[in-house]
């Protein structure tokens, strides 16, 4: 009876010591009471909590429209340009240019009498001339002349006005040899990054986009950004791909950015795998996700608490009668909680999509913690039995050796 009280005794005293952290067993590296004692400065909360205030949504039929696939951006709400036309393109700096002056007859500014026999036509064509840092060309006996940021049609009218007291009705032609000032910058996840003109056609995102050798990453990770004048607008390449819409044109000035973003998920805790994932061409559901991480571990997850960590459009919650005014301005921190014991859940989990940067969570089983804790005990137990036979056995070896 002794004995056995005894084995009780050690039994308890080892749990306590294993319990309470003690220093004499082995790990590999400090534990939660050194770190806490060692530190000279400590900067917590009472039971330590972080403090994120969050929303938990549990994943259901009602909500699964609002969560189908992640919001598409767009370029033709940030610019509103989409029933726009062809730009104009202005002359501007840089542009070289020739400019062609007609005469109704010879015997005028610029066809004299003696020479109109030998050129064909009442015109002449000056050198060609790029236009100055001040913005202006020159015209023999027009002066210098006001011409980036004016349509071409407008410098012509404008050189006519000012010889038509001299020329004998002068009528000018402008023509554009190039024209560094209607470039568009394309650069980025593209084959061939560069700076492509405008033409007067017209150019649209994507024509220029294919001028640089199209994009070089897969389209569902790729999105493309026009920036112009300080606006800022971004579109997802497949979106600007399938609506026509959102293909708006380009114009001279435009820096068009093609950035592929690698989206990936975070699994961990009681999935097959833990790590990080990427989606890759695909489009993820829940179900998908699932799969991809390994599903589920058997002896370990708790298929009732599949959690999902995500910040959320404030006006998406509302849009589903979340009280969002307890919460900061801005997104707002939300678990989304599945029941995969619910066989209707798994069709949920095929509708309910994935976003870049999610955390997948698959909880223990409350099982799994009670088997840990008596893991422990057996262990001690274990431990605590083999200490006293050893110690029969010693005593036995002494008393036969004397």
């Amino acid at each position: 009876m002794n004995s056995n009280l005894l084995k009780l005794q050690a039994s308890a005293l080892a749990i306590s010591v294993v319990l309470s952290g003690c220093t004499g067993l082995p790990r590999s590296g400090p534990g939660a009471r050194d770190v806490d004692a060692g530190a000279l400065v400590k900067v917590t909360t009472k039971d330590r909590k972080v403090g994120i205030d969050y929303a938990v949504v549990d994943i259901t039929k009602s909500i699964l429209t609002s969560f189908e696939k992640p919001a598409a951006s767009s370029i033709k709400d940030s610019f509103g340009v989409a029933r726009g036309g062809i730009p104009s393109i202005p002359l501007g700096v840089g542009d070289v240019i020739q400019v062609s002056i007609f005469e109704a007859q010879a015997g005028g500014l610029f066809i004299p009498s003696e020479v109109a026999g030998s050129r064909p036509g009442n015109y002449i064509t000056l050198p060609s001339q790029t236009i100055d840092s001040s913005g202006t060309l020159t015209v023999p006996y027009a002066g210098r002349v006001k011409a980036a940021g004016r349509p071409k049609e407008d410098v012509e009218r404008d050189i006519v006005d000012r010889l038509s007291n001299r020329a004998i009705e002068p009528q000018v032609v402008i023509t554009t040899i190039s024209s560094s000032s209607s470039e568009v910058a394309v650069t980025g996840d593209v084959n061939s990054a560069g700076k492509f003109p405008v033409t007067s056609s017209g150019d649209k995102i994507l024509d220029v986009i294919a001028a640089a050798g199209g994009i070089s990453s897969n389209s569902k990770e790729t999105s493309v950004t026009l920036q112009r004048k300080g606006k800022v607008g971004t579109v997802s390449y497949d979106k600007l791909q399938n609506s026509p819409a959102e293909n708006i044109y380009v114009a001279p000035g435009d820096t068009i950015l093609v950035n592929r973003e690698r989206r990936t998920y975070t699994a961990f805790g009681a999935a097959g795998l833990n790590g990080r994932f990427d989606f890759d061409e695909t489009d993820l559901s829940l179900g998908d996700a699932l799969g991809k991480a390994g599903g589920l571990l058997d002896g370990r997850a708790d298929p009732a608490q599949i959690l999902i960590y995500r910040t959320v459009d404030r006006k998406v919650l509302e849009g589903l009668g979340v009280n969002t005014s307890h919460f900061a301005p801005g997104a707002v921190p939300v678990i989304f909680r599945a029941n995969m014991r619910d066989p209707a859940a798994m069709f949920a989990a095929q509708k309910f999509h994935m976003q870049d940067k999610d955390v997948l969570y698959v909880t223990n089983s409350d099982s799994v913690e009670l088997l840990k804790f008596l893991n422990i005990v057996n262990s001690v137990s274990t431990t605590v039995s083999g200490v006293s036979s050893d110690a029969v056995t010693t005593r036995d070896a002494n008393r036969a050796l004397f």
